[in-house]
């Protein structure tokens, strides 16, 4: 993870995929949680609507030195970063995906 200008930011080697043109929403998710599959739903759906926005999900018992850098504390747990990489907004629990949307507003406004 980067800081430049107090903005804590996330490249393609750190999240093991390339990072949406526009936004990206990072799931951080476990093998047994229900809420991460219905939030996948979201996401993956949210992202097929707005072009050049990726959804990448990362299993956070395999990336446990990741989960600890960004203080991920339960699961599922949503990043939205912008098209630099930089974390805009953090969630825990399932999102609405009007409160996903709105966070996208927020992501690809340059």
């Amino acid at each position: 993870m980067r800081e430049r200008d107090g903005e804590a930011r996330l490249d393609a080697a750190e999240i093991g995929a390339e990072l949406g043109e526009r936004a990206t929403l990072v799931q951080f998710s476990s093998a047994f949680c229900q809420p991460c599959r219905a939030t996948r739903r979201i996401l993956t759906e949210v992202a097929g609507m707005v072009d050049g926005v990726a959804h990448v999900e990362i299993d956070a018992e395999e990336r446990l030195e990741l989960v600890r850098r960004l203080e991920v504390r339960s699961t599922p747990t949503v990043l939205v970063l912008d098209g630099h990489g930089a974390i805009v907004r953090r969630a825990a629990g399932q999102p609405r995906k009007v409160d996903v949307i709105a966070a996208l507003g927020e992501a690809v406004r340059d």
